[in-house]
């Protein structure tokens, strides 16, 4: 009996062993292709945008920006591509940016204060304290142990 049960256990962990790893391989695969497909759509559309520029007569400031955003989201990708962690920094860093084109496009098109600036400003003020915290909180607690050499 115990030949069969150690039989039968060996083959229930191969079996387990060859599931995992089957199942890593297909999440591994799905992660970069995605991770090169966002990577291809936000050059794709870096690069759309830079040559809508050029034909323009003049480009104005939050065009520039736009493009600031496309390089964050670049570099966001390929940090997570390279580390397989989410940078939460650079999403607030969009964040701030896109903001802050939101208010250089409403001050320089519509003239008028109102409102809405200073909850835009509010806005920036909340994701940079956010950075803030953030930077802090990784720097005093790290997620990665480092190696303490004696």
């Amino acid at each position: 009996m115990t030949d069969g049960r150690n039989w039968a256990d060996r083959m229930r962990l191969r079996l387990h062993a060859s599931a995992n790893s089957l199942g890593n391989l297909a999440v591994e695969g799905f992660h970069y292709l995605a991770l090169f497909g966002i990577g291809a759509i936000t050059a794709f559309a870096a690069i759309k945008a830079f040559i809508g520029m050029l034909g323009q007569e003049y480009i104005a400031v939050d065009d520039i920006l736009l493009l600031f955003i496309y390089l964050e989201l670049g570099a966001m990708v390929g940090i997570y591509f390279k580390t397989n962690h989410m940078p939460l920094r650079f999403l607030l860093y969009i964040g701030v940016t896109a903001l802050i084109r939101l208010l250089i496009s409403d001050v320089s098109h519509h003239k008028s204060p109102d409102m809405g600036i200073i909850y835009v400003c509010g806005g920036v003020l909340l994701l940079a304290f956010s950075i803030l915290v953030v930077r802090f909180s990784s720097s005093k607690y790290p997620s990665v142990k480092e190696k303490i050499e004696s």
